[in-house]
């Protein structure tokens, strides 16, 4: 197959893929449900996960015009649950699945939430709900109905939407008087702050800022008039829908408007995954039928070695091959695990067959069969069929097991005729193809089946192949018992090889440091963190295999620990060293990587990420660099971001993002390196305090408490590899994209300045110096997001553009006078060096806020306040502007049920919040 027709392979493959989910016709299938090996056994959570999807499917019917809903799930649980009724899992794992049951949480407790760190309109990684939500249902009260909650977070997953809430600012100045943060503005509701009593007290106005200051609560109306937003508060019994253009709320202060900058219903039809789907496919003529349910299980791991010992793997690649697999064997795969070997070169044998992983002599014995010659062609159809009757063996079948495929090279028989039989099998295959011109369908048959693919130079000091065996662990939500990478360099010199690994409070069991030599066996010194060194004398060497491994003892020192390597002779060397949690209490901190495509033909532009947590937890203020390095040999690094700019969507959320811009043709890995400390958490679902029922406010029980507290756990270092990845240029230079687009634009105006505070762009997305900065402002919020360069212009001949990710600030005096209360609208673009424009940034506006702080008794100008924003029933709001001191009523319907209302309620509280 030439270069050209494998890439069209690969762009139908890899482009035409997402999360696994799909719709089949108008239902949506392949949705996975798994239940982490840390939850305890309740049957009625499978229950209550099947109430509460039949529930959202028909929430999503009705959302979406009965468009969609949900045809089909699948509930994975846990391998030590104890059932007859459960089926045999095939690719299904809890670490692939989109929706994850599991423990709370620490920031989060109880709350629903979605893993999402895309851009607008990109899929998010994950929703997360705990057992506690699902079985106790007097979280309803507090969050909505579940299936309504589900379809809110099945918007974050699927569509990519953000919240139309803002718990960091919850109002926002509108022209003379005070909004809450929500969509629609015709959400009605009431202001007030809930003493520790659990009594109502008007809010107290923060002289800084003329809003209510922190502490004063919104309470939407229970019944209101409007039936969005659902992304706004699905706890409202009314709110079934989700906000299109005529009632989106473009001024409001949230993350949706900053990152997406159109309407929930705009996002979903115009830039999600499914937006062909959903603008071709007809509405239901009727409702659908409930969903059809599976519950699976996979019960002990089952993998069987596929290993390429033809002519091609002979001296260097062998070796490279016995050490990786070595790794495995002794450090990765999991006690009670069946392995078996097969290999393949002009025929097929089977070195071991499956082999209950149940001792360190067990280990020993199968590292004992790894091959060690290799001569003949590359049959590989071969070695996929005797793998397949290998796994047979067990229990008659091979689903839900897992085959690791390792080839060097194009087949002489053609793969892509047994490929799809071993497609079809059941298995989850892993293919590793260990040089620049190993056979396409390798990626298709881990794409199709589950696995992962990862592409290994030859090139010892990239130790790739270590890398890529080191990550091929089946997560059962239980990180307690998975190995984790700490460490993973290498290099070549003729004299000293140093190095510090920290071991952390979350890792210590198991510690193993790992070094292989290239040629001559080496001097080896590691001290621990109180001064310990450990020597040859306390390690073991294996020549044929050119390893010499410490294994620590019980549990390892927290600390830094020093590696020195020396050597007389010119040779490379490696260093892998990983450990475990020190016990099954604390989770350890891990790291998961991953492109934000497979492939790329350079149209749109490729970002990496790094997401660092423990236990859920982000964890913060880390130094994280990106390695990608093309099957040809070019390397290119990049030092990953968490500041909420560019390529990152949220700061400070453990998700360590950057473009990738230096793109290659040809097959690329991802390595990732972290270091350092520090961690906190946010991102959750709404929790709504209580409603106004009535005209009366009824207080909801507190929110759960959930713990902010940064993590502390000293330094720490971890490495991890990501899913190889594919580019195919349609020239041998890279693409040149425009400067990212601004999302973080804020607006101040004190007297006659204003001042503005962006995070700078790049000339090429978020790398490197964009040349020039385009400022405009407009009374009219739709004029500058429709039309940017109708706005006025501000003269920007002053501001010289800082570095991407630099904190940009410039202030500039106004030409005209502005009113007190008035709201003026900013907005900024970036060009390049070839004058190329960014995308208009988010819309940021400004008030002139009068002076403060106020004497007591006087008013402040900007609060002719919304006391209620009252909606019972009736097609039209009603908005009551009660205005401190001299200010009396100034507008009401004229229709009289309303009039009784509003004024009802305003003499039971005695409202006057902003007197």
């Amino acid at each position: 197959m030439d270069s050209r027709a494998m890439f069209v392979l690969l762009w139908m493959l890899l482009s035409s893929t997402s999360s696994g989910i799909k719709l089949d016709g108008n239902g949506y299938v392949d949705v996975i449900i798994a239940i982490s090996s840390r939850v305890p056994q309740d049957n009625t959570l499978i229950d209550k996960i099947k109430e509460m999807v039949t529930e959202a499917s028909f929430s999503l019917y009705d959302a979406l015009n009965k468009k969609v809903y949900f045809k089909e799930a699948t509930i994975l649980v846990p391998p030590q649950w104890n059932g007859i009724n459960f089926t045999k899992a095939r690719t299904e794992s809890f670490g692939k699945a989109k929706i994850r049951i599991d423990n709370a949480n620490p920031a989060y407790d109880v709350e629903p939430y979605t893993n999402q760190y895309g851009e607008c309109g990109a899929e998010g990684e994950y929703i997360h709900f705990t057992p506690e939500y699902l079985l106790n249902d007097s979280f309803i009260q507090l969050y909505g109905s579940r299936g309504t909650v589900f379809v809110h977070e099945w918007a974050h997953l699927r569509w990519g939407v953000y919240d139309e809430y803002n718990r960091d600012k919850p109002y926002y100045h509108s022209n003379s008087h005070t909004e809450a943060t929500r969509c629609s503005e015709k959400n009605g509701g009431q202001f007030y702050n809930v003493t520790a009593g659990g009594s109502l007290q008007p809010c107290r106005i923060d002289p800084q800022t003329s809003l209510p200051a922190k502490g004063c609560m919104f309470f939407p109306n229970r019944n209101q008039i409007t039936n969005c937003s659902i992304m706004f508060s699905p706890s409202l019994d009314p709110v079934t829908a989700f906000c299109q253009e005529d009632e989106h709320d473009y001024e409001a202060q949230n993350m949706f408007n900053k990152k997406c900058g159109k309407a929930t219903w705009t996002v979903i039809f115009e830039d999600s995954v499914d937006k062909d789907a959903l603008r071709s496919l007809k509405p239901l003529q009727s409702p659908p039928p409930p969903p059809s349910f599976k519950v699976l299980q996979r019960t002990h791991r089952v993998v069987c070695l596929i290993l390429d010992v033809s002519g091609s793997m002979q001296d260097a690649r062998i070796l490279q091959q016995r050490q990786a697999a070595t790794h495995f064997l002794r450090y990765i795969i999991e006690d009670q695990a069946s392995v078996g070997i097969v290999t393949f070169s002009t025929s097929a044998s089977t070195l071991r067959s499956l082999t209950i992983i149940d001792s360190e002599n067990t280990r020993e014995t199968l590292i004992q069969s790894l091959p060690t010659v290799a001569s003949g062609s590359t049959n590989m159809c071969l070695g996929l069929s005797q793998g397949l009757q290998v796994l047979q063996n067990d229990n008659g079948d091979v689903l839900g097991d897992e085959i690791i495929f390792l080839t060097d090279g194009q087949a002489t028989d053609n793969i892509t005729g047994c490929a799809p039989s071993a497609i079809q099998s059941g298995a989850i295959i892993h293919t590793l193809a260990f040089s620049n011109s190993a056979a396409s369908a390798l990626i298709e048959m881990a794409n199709k089946t589950g696995g992962i693919f990862f592409i290994a130079r030859d090139d010892m000091i990239s130790n790739q192949l270590m890398d890529a065996f080191a990550m091929l662990t089946l997560s059962t939500g239980d990180y307690t018992k998975e190995p984790v990478q700490l460490e993973s360099v290498g290099a070549r010199t003729s004299g000293w090889f140093n190095g510090t690994v920290s071991v952390d409070q979350t890792v210590g069991n198991k510690t193993s440091f790992v070094i292989i030599y290239e040629k001559s066996f080496p001097s080896v010194y590691i001290q621990s963190p109180s001064g310990s060194i450990y020597t040859q004398t306390n390690m073991s060497h294996d020549g044929s295999l050119n390893i010499v491994t410490l294994n620590i003892p019980g549990t390892a020192e927290p600390g830094d620990w020093k590696y020195s390597v020396q050597t007389s002779s010119n040779q490379a060397f490696t260093i892998t060293v990983t450990s475990q949690a020190p016990d099954d209490v604390i989770p350890p901190i891990i790291v998961k990587t991953h492109m934000n495509q497979q492939f790329s033909d350079g149209s749109k532009p490729m970002t990496v990420f790094a997401e660092v947590s423990q236990n859920y937890r982000p964890v913060i203020n880390a130094e994280v660099w990106a390695t990608l390095e093309s099957e040809t040999g070019s390397v290119h690094t990049l030092q990953l971001l968490d500041n909420g700019a560019g390529a990152d969507a949220f700061k400070d959320d453990g998700v360590y993002s950057r473009y990738f811009t230096k793109m290659v043709n040809g097959r690329s890995s991802l390595k990732v390196r972290v270091k350092n400390q520090e961690g906190q958490t946010r991102f959750a679902a709404e929790y709504v305090p209580g409603y106004v029922i009535n005209g009366v406010v009824q207080l909801h029980p507190p929110k759960p408490p959930g713990s902010e507290e940064p993590l502390e756990v000293g330094n720490f270092t971890r490495t991890a590899t990501g899913e190889s990845f594919a580019v195919k240029l349609s020239d041998t230079t890279p693409p040149n994209f425009p400067p990212n687009r601004i999302t973080d634009l804020s607006a101040e105006i004190q007297e006659d300045t204003v001042l503005l505070s962006w995070t700078a762009p790049g000339e090429d997305l978020d790398q490197g110096t964009a040349k020039s900065y385009e400022i405009r402002w407009s009374f009219d919020l739709d004029m500058l997001r429709g039309s940017f360069s109708n706005g006025h212009a501000v003269n920007t001949a002053g501001i010289s553009p800082q570095k991407a990710g630099s904190d940009e600030k410039y202030s500039f005096k106004l030409n005209f006078q502005i009113e007190n209360c008035t709201t003026v609208f900013f907005a900024v673009q970036s060009k390049d060096n070839q004058n190329v424009s960014s995308e208009t940034s988010n819309i940021a506006p400004g008030s002139m806020i009068p002076p403060g702080p106020k004497p007591p008794g006087e008013s402040y100008p900007c609060m002719s306040l919304i006391i209620l924003v009252i909606s019972l029933c009736v097609e039209t709001m009603v908005i009551c502007f009660i205005v401190p001191l001299t200010r009396r009523v100034v507008k009401f319907r004229k229709r009289f049920a309303e009039r009784k209302v509003a004024l009802t309620i305003a003499n039971k509280f005695q409202i006057n919040p902003y007197a």
